[in-house]
């Protein structure tokens, strides 16, 4: 038990010290370096979000379409962007900046990002990338192994497989339930007899071949809009994405999501996917993957996971039974730029069949030829960067235990944030955390207790007020910049299931304190009071 005390210890140290720079050269690049990788408020100046008249006084810094015809010295560039663009972007490592699935980032990726675009390694081919291909595969095998948990003689068979792949690295979560769907589209419309495949003769003859009147994506009503994009692209159309409603936990209805596959058997319509989503975009909550796979069985049809934002919960053995079941999908969507604390543009796809991206292999003359070991061949992007080498470093420097600890402590700091909600007279919690995400808003005590006693009418009218007053309060927040969180409009079952406008969190950044949350509180309060229209017309209500 000590043992494992110091070894927690450790990590905590350890963890401390990587989000914490050191020092940096003394030269002009050298404390650029150091000012860009510490966020300094001062160099990035007071506000950590752009106000939209603020933006518009930027935009003039970038009126001229002008090609330069005369050099700059490297210097009085860097000064010119230090001025004008770095002094103006959005301050995301901020320990306030607490709105968006964005954080603070480890000290070492800086210098390793230099050395990735340094390198310029292109990995669409071993003849532009050489060892960032192998590196590449076994970041794939280290991610679907954390997925899929197979042994390891599985991997030593495939990870490597020229003709195989274990997944996709991409430039996000949209590309990835894309490639994904893709994947699921081919392999369900493949070449059979006569019919040489949907990517071959196109969706039509597909579907005249195979008989069916269309096909549909089912996932539910906070499934991400990435898959209307992909159905878009794939040519089954918006609307052939169907939003299945949720429960009062923002879970999928099973039963409903049942009842939905029955009817559209009934209707000749094919299930492309079935997508269950682990850590929704606007509440942070997990769906019953477990029951959804049962589903996905008994219709026959592909079951993929969006797991962009909870995906990382699979390294912490302490949460990784929130996902139960996603090991059974046959595909699964992971952002590493999210809770992997990597820059943005790391997504990935990891398929749980090697073979299931044979369905998109795609070969040109002179690349990506047949036998080889090109990457670019299974990706729907070319030429990619080496952005799984910052994963790789980042998954050897903070390890597994190192991510659960950051896991860990980022849903220990919602569940504090949300009890400090409940306690407090005039805030309501909306969603309570499942991951480290929440919603609540600003309510003073009288109005919760009016709210509590009225017809559907008034509530409809308070609720009116509070949307105006929560938008007030989130604006004002912004444009002071002492702190940032986002809002967002969701389904509320008490409210008769109308949607209401909240205040939504994210705590991810493992720099965010428990006495910055209690200032975010204190400042919404003090907002609040700035109201001249809203919070007075709400309170004079509960008067009469």
């Amino acid at each position: 038990m000590a043992t494992n005390k110091r070894i927690a210890e450790a990590t905590q140290e350890s963890l401390h010290r990587i989000f914490t720079i050191p020092e940096a050269p003394d030269s002009t690049l050298g404390a650029i370096e150091q000012e860009i990788s510490q966020n300094l408020a001062g160099f990035l100046g007071n506000h950590i979000v752009a106000t939209e008249q603020r933006l518009t006084e930027i935009e003039k810094d970038f009126a001229c379409s002008a090609i330069p015809e005369q050099p700059s010295f490297v210097s009085d560039h860097m000064h010119h962007l230090l001025d004008k663009l770095v002094a103006q972007s959005v301050h995301t490592s901020s320990p306030s900046f607490i709105g968006h699935m964005t954080s603070a980032l480890p000290y070492f990726i800086l210098p390793l990002s230099k050395l990735m675009i340094g390198l310029n390694q292109n990995l669409v081919k071993v003849e532009t990338s050489k060892a960032f291909t192998p590196l590449e595969r076994q970041v794939l095998g280290m991610m679907h192994r954390l997925v899929y948990q197979d042994n390891e003689s599985f991997y030593q068979q495939w990870m490597h497989s020229a003709n195989h792949s274990l997944g996709a690295f991409c430039s996000g979560g949209t590309v990835a339930n894309l490639t994904a769907l893709w994947v699921a589209r081919n392999n369900l419309l493949k070449a059979d007899g006569n019919f040489k495949g949907i990517a071959r003769e196109g969706l039509f003859k597909a579907l005249k071949h195979y008989g069916y009147d269309g096909l549909a994506i089912l996932v539910s009503e906070r499934g991400h809009y990435s898959l209307k994009k992909s159905a878009d692209i794939l040519g089954i159309g918006q609307e052939s994405v169907i939003a299945i409603p949720t429960d009062e936990f923002n879970k999928i209805d099973c039963h409903k999501l049942h009842e939905k596959c029955l009817s559209l058997a009934q209707e000749n319509i094919k299930i492309l996917s079935i997508v269950g989503v682990a850590g929704t975009t606007e509440t942070g909550n997990v769906d019953p993957l477990d029951r959804i796979a049962d589903i996905a069985e008994e219709f026959a049809c592909n079951f993929h996971v969006d797991a962009a934002w909870g995906g990382a919960t699979l390294l912490s053995n302490k949460h990784r039974p929130l996902l139960k079941g996603i090991e059974r999908a046959d595909s699964v969507t992971i952002d590493a730029h999210k809770q992997m604390y990597v820059p943005m543009g790391a997504g990935l796809v990891v398929f749980k069949n090697p073979a299931a991206v044979a369905a998109i292999e795609h070969h040109a003359e002179y690349i990506l030829r047949k036998g080889s070991k090109d990457l670019g061949s299974h990706t729907l992007e070319g030429s990619r960067s080496g952005m799984a080498m910052l994963v790789y470093a980042s998954l050897h420097i903070i390890s597994r235990p190192g991510y659960e600890m950051l896991i860990n402590q980022g849903i220990e700091k919602a569940n504090y944030f949300a009890d400090l909600i409940n306690q407090h007279q005039d805030f309501e919690l909306i969603t309570r955390p499942e991951l480290c995400l929440l919603t609540y808003r600003y309510v003073p005590q009288a109005v919760q207790q009016l709210l509590a006693k009225a017809d559907d009418e008034q509530q409809a009218e308070i609720n009116s007020l509070l949307h105006n007053l929560t938008k007030f309060i989130q604006k004002r927040q912004r444009e002071n910049g002492k702190s940032f969180v986002s809002r967002t409009r969701i389904e509320v079952g008490r409210y008769q299931g109308h949607k209401i406008l909240v205040f939504r969190v994210v705590l991810a950044n493992p720099l965010t304190s428990k006495d910055i949350l209690l200032d975010v509180l204190a400042e919404q309060i003090e907002l609040a009071k700035e109201s001249e229209t809203f919070l007075p017309k709400l309170l004079a209500m509960t008067k009469k």
